[in-house]
């Protein structure tokens, strides 16, 4: 009956270890994804010139077109 039982607990661990290394791999996927996208975004605030203050003045003192 112990050995039985060593060889079911035995069976779970290996079963845990494999899914463990499982679930590294999958997180380490997502984080190359999310430097990826950090990086993509970081690149695109940079191309984007920085109209925010000159197109933000100009549509508050712009009338709406059904005027």
């Amino acid at each position: 009956m112990d050995e039985d039982r060593l060889v079911e607990i035995e069976i779970k661990l290996s079963r845990s270890d494999d899914m463990l290394d499982e679930l590294n791999k999958v997180i380490y996927e997502q984080q190359k994804k999310i430097e990826r996208l950090e990086t993509l975004y970081v690149e695109m605030l940079r191309r984007m010139p920085d109209r925010s203050e000159e197109s933000g003045n100009a549509v508050q003192h712009e009338k709406p077109p059904h005027y």
